[in-house]
Formats: C-alpha cells, sequence, structure tokens
C-alpha cells in the first residue's frame, strides 16, 4: 500500500526513460535540456546497467576495416557511410558533453590484425577510404606491418596490421560514473531496481506498472511521454521488433610486466578485440563461435568461447608470455538483420532508441539527441 506522501509525490513525471544505460542517460540529459522545468525519471531493472553499458571493453571506435566490408555486404555505401559518420558524431558529443579526463578518453592507436586468408581485403582499403574521407577528412586506415613485431604478437598469424586512425580509448566505469553523475546534476532522477512489468498507453498519458519485490505489489507510474532505451531487451514491449541480444563473453589478466602494447586492437570483422588497461590485457569476443548459444539475454560464461579467448591470448596476442586471468565476464548486445540502430515514435506517447549493434558507447549520445528531437 502507498502512503499519501508517496501518491502526491512520487508517481506523476513527464517523462519516463526506461534503462538506464548509455542511451538512456543521455536521452534523459536531452530531455532535462530540452525541458528544463519538467520531471524526468530514469528506470533501472538492475542496480547498475544490466546489458552492456558497464560490461563493454571501453573501445571509442566506428568499425575496422574488415567490420565495415562486410557491412558493406548487408547495406549500401550510402547507409555505411552514415552508420559510420552517426558513430562518429556521437563520441564527439559523448567527449564535449563529459570531458576527455572524466571518460578517461585517450588515443594510444587502434589497429586490427590482418590473417593471411584476410589479405585480399587490403585491396579494397583504398576504395572505403574514400568512401569516409568526406566523414574522416583524412585516410581511415592505413598500413603499419612494422609494429607487429613490437607489439609482440605472434607474425606467424599476423599477417598484415592496419592502423584505424580516428579511433581511441575509454574508461567504460569513468564514463558510466561521469554520465550519471551529470545526469543527476542536471535534476535527473534515476531509480534503480525498477522493474517494469508492463506499460498501458491511454489518450492523456501512459502508465507504467512496476513490480515492487519488497512491498509484494505493483505500483503505477504515469506520464506524459514515454521513452525505451532497453536495447536487448526491448521485445518485452515492443515484440514485434527486429532486435535479437547478443552475448559477449569477456576476460581481463592480472597485470603483465612490461607489456609491449597499448592502444585498442580488433580481428576478424570486429569479432575479436583487445586492449590494455591498467598494464592489463582485456580480451573480448568470439560469440560468432556459436551464434545459437550467445542469442540470449541471460549474464552467464560461455565455457567454450572463454577456452577460445584464453588459447587466442596465449597463441596470438601474447606467444611466449606467462600471465593469469583476473576476471571473466559477459554482457548483452542487441543486434538486427542491420547495423543501423532503430530511432522511433512507436504511438503519440511512446517513442524509442536501441538496437545498437555493439556500438552503444561511440552511437549513444548521437541516437538519443535523435530521438529527443523526434518531439519536434
Amino acid at each position: 500500500m502507498l502512503s499519501y506522501w508517496e501518491q502526491q509525490s512520487f508517481l506523476q513525471y513527464d517523462h519516463i526513460v526506461i534503462g538506464a544505460g548509455i542511451v538512456g542517460l543521455h536521452t534523459a540529459i536531452e530531455l532535462k535540456e530540452k525541458y528544463p522545468q519538467q520531471r524526468v525519471l530514469v528506470l533501472e531493472r538492475s542496480l547498475f546497467p544490466y546489458g552492456a553499458s558497464t560490461r563493454n571493453a571501453g573501445f571509442a571506435c566506428m568499425g575496422s576495416l574488415t567490420e565495415l566490408l562486410d557491412d558493406l555486404q548487408h547495406m549500401t555505401e550510402d547507409e555505411t557511410v552514415q552508420l559510420y559518420e552517426r558513430r562518429k558524431v556521437g563520441l564527439q558529443f559523448l567527449r564535449k558533453r563529459l570531458g576527455d579526463d572524466a571518460i578517461g578518453y585517450k588515443e594510444n592507436g587502434s589497429y586490427e590484425l590482418i590473417s593471411e586468408d584476410e589479405l585480399p581485403l587490403l585491396l579494397q582499403m583504398e576504395r572505403l577510404n574514400d568512401l569516409l574521407q568526406a566523414v574522416t577528412g583524412k585516410p581511415a586506415f592505413v598500413m603499419a606491418n612494422e609494429r607487429v613485431a613490437t607489439f609482440g604478437f605472434a607474425q606467424n598469424k599476423v599477417s598484415a596490421l592496419i592502423e584505424n586512425t580516428c579511433e581511441g580509448e575509454l574508461h567504460t566505469g569513468k564514463m558510466m560514473r561521469a554520465l550519471t553523475d551529470f545526469a543527476l546534476q542536471q535534476g535527473v532522477e534515476i531509480k534503480t531496481g525498477a522493474m517494469v512489468a508492463a506499460i498501458e498507453e491511454s489518450e492523456l498519458q501512459v502508465t507504467v506498472i512496476l513490480h515492487d519485490a519488497q512491498r509484494k505489489e505493483d505500483v503505477n507510474l504515469q506520464c506524459k511521454q514515454i521513452y525505451l532505451c532497453t536495447n536487448a531487451f526491448t521485445k518485452q514491449f515492443l515484440p514485434q521488433e527486429d532486435v535479437t541480444p547478443g552475448r559477449g563473453q569477456v576476460l581481463i589478466t592480472e597485470p603483465i610486466a612490461k607489456l609491449p602494447f597499448k592502444g585498442v586492437f580488433h580481428f576478424d570483422k570486429g569479432y575479436y578485440y583487445f586492449r590494455e588497461i591498467d598494464n592489463r590485457v582485456l580480451f573480448g569476443g568470439g560469440r560468432h563461435l556459436d551464434f545459437e548459444g550467445e542469442t540470449t539475454n541471460e549474464i552467464a560464461l560461455h565455457n567454450t568461447i572463454q577456452q577460445d579467448l584464453e588459447q587466442k591470448l596465449q597463441e596470438l596476442i601474447l606467444p611466449g608470455q606467462s600471465f593469469k586471468i583476473a576476471q571473466r565476464w559477459s554482457g548483452i548486445m542487441a543486434f538486427g538483420k542491420t547495423k543501423r540502430p532503430i530511432v522511433q515514435r512507436f504511438s503519440p506517447r511512446i517513442a524509442g532508441a536501441f538496437r545498437m549493434g555493439g556500438m552503444g558507447v561511440a552511437l549513444g549520445a548521437a541516437v538519443a539527441k535523435e530521438l529527443v528531437s523526434l518531439d519536434e
């Protein structure tokens, strides 16, 4: 049962955002900047964002060469360039909003490891650079073969190395902490542990039905507009949308003395990614080894993929070096038939931005701005 005070002060809002991840927090901030006198609430089902916003690798990237060439198999040239530009703009918004120091943004280099089988793809690098020139203002990809030995990678497994000249890295924890703090400073309200059971739209308002596990009852909140920033979990509310969850496996080593490389790295069409952080190697990916098994909303470890990551760490990334695994975890991303995010209004009072395709860090701020602009 609710008290009189709760009924009077905690149930009515102008805007409710579901999801306190990267997109949700940016959306709430955009709303508060646009409507400073209105009440904006963010609801999050878990203590921390449940998907990938606090569980990603911290890549400030827009796409590797082999990944973009693969995109061109499923999208037109214009669509591929537009998506690349949205990622670039999103990162610029993020850095401007919070500042590089607050998010730990650095440019220590970004590279892609090319296998022998992928060497023919290098013939398309000039074409891709020409396509992206209007966005980047410089070649996005250049050869960096001389650094393979310097970085200590297995030279019998790395046939070429490409530098991605427009990418950087950041500290995911600092970014999300700074984004949360900024939202609170703007007057955004955030409630965690808020499990949304249902949404009911009427002509005058939207009712958000929350299940309160402690009170063992439902609590109804009302608002004028609702924004779904639920990424892989969107089908709960919009079952017809093309959204498929994709789990990502990650591990991180203990600190390694004299680690020979810094920066961020991709290989195999972006399905694998690793970086240096605090003298450790953070390594993730491999979901293509079991697409069916990793198409899930369950945050859990996939032993076969974790073993694959550890093997590649030993044989490809750190050959001849000893290391210990410090932590393992997973996160949930969202994919579809295309990598383009969904940003649209679904009814007069319900809109949403989701399906980030594993690029939420880059896209988040941009799609949030697009989402709020739908009100205009």
